[in-house]
């Protein structure tokens, strides 16, 4: 494997590329490491003609827990936090809006922007024993990764609102009902299958494909980008809050 920067690996595996979230140690946990070397990533991966589809999976014990509250700053400019959120939605800008398709692997947790990384794959396989939650409201934060258009478009608005409010906690079998899911794989399978439907795509004739991606996407999604930029404003707002510092600050001690 090639690194993107250490917190993220790549490896072309003929016209696959895998790309690599890779902090095990704290469960691929976000930090501003992590989100442009992934941006970069995804953007070598739609500009090289000879990848023609990407498996998205994370190292060690999970997919990704979300934002590293230990390692993030909350208090701060309002600049700051939308320059964080923006370098956030870039990563799904790139998943979304790039031209070759993304087949997500996702074991473990995944958590807050882990489980919007998971939500913006074409193709997200689910391990049988993953689990996925957004904990933000509960932090006085809010979600990014245009999952506040996504979402209501895949299971509708209120049990968007269940997830997103309440923060249920979800198995892989119950978000495979929901929609959420397309694929549920035993636990030992999972990088297997999400390699066989990586081949597939990629045996595809490469311009029908990316045609097809481009526009279903963007006619589905049609209102994720004015989404992303209200979910911008909104994160900026909840930086600044104090009862959101207290939260996070309270997490942290923990």
């Amino acid at each position: 494997m090639s690194a993107t920067g250490s917190v993220v690996l790549t490896e072309q595996r003929g016209a696959v590329r895998h790309i690599v979230l890779n902090r095990p140690e704290a469960l691929n946990a976000i930090d501003d490491a992590l989100v442009p070397a992934l941006t970069k990533a995804f953007r070598d991966a739609n500009a090289d003609p000879g990848t023609r589809a990407i498996v998205f999976r994370g190292a060690g014990r999970a997919f990704c827990a979300g934002a590293d509250l230990k390692a993030r700053k909350i208090a701060g400019s309002e600049a700051a936090a939308r320059a964080r959120a923006q370098a956030i939605q870039d990563v799904t800008r790139a998943i979304v809006y790039g031209d070759v398709p993304v087949v997500g692997a996702i074991h473990g947790w995944a958590v807050g922007g882990g489980f919007e990384w998971a939500l913006n794959c074409d193709f997200p396989i689910w391990a049988e024993s993953a689990r996925g939650f957004f904990p933000e409201v509960s932090w006085g934060l809010f979600v990014t990764g245009g999952v506040s258009a996504i979402l209501p478009n895949l299971i509708g608005l209120q049990k968007t609102k269940e997830l997103l409010m309440l923060g249920e906690r979800y198995d892989a079998a119950a978000l495979h009902e929901l929609g959420i899911a397309w694929r549920v794989a035993a636990d030992d399978a999972l990088l297997d299958e999400a390699e066989a439907v990586a081949e597939r795509l990629a045996a595809l004739p490469v311009r029908a494909v990316r045609d097809m991606k481009r526009t279903l996407n963007r006619a589905a999604y049609g209102d994720v980008a004015e989404a992303m930029e209200r979910e911008v404003d909104a994160v900026a707002r909840s930086y600044n809050d104090p009862e959101t510092f207290e939260r996070i600050a309270a997490f942290s001690d923990r």
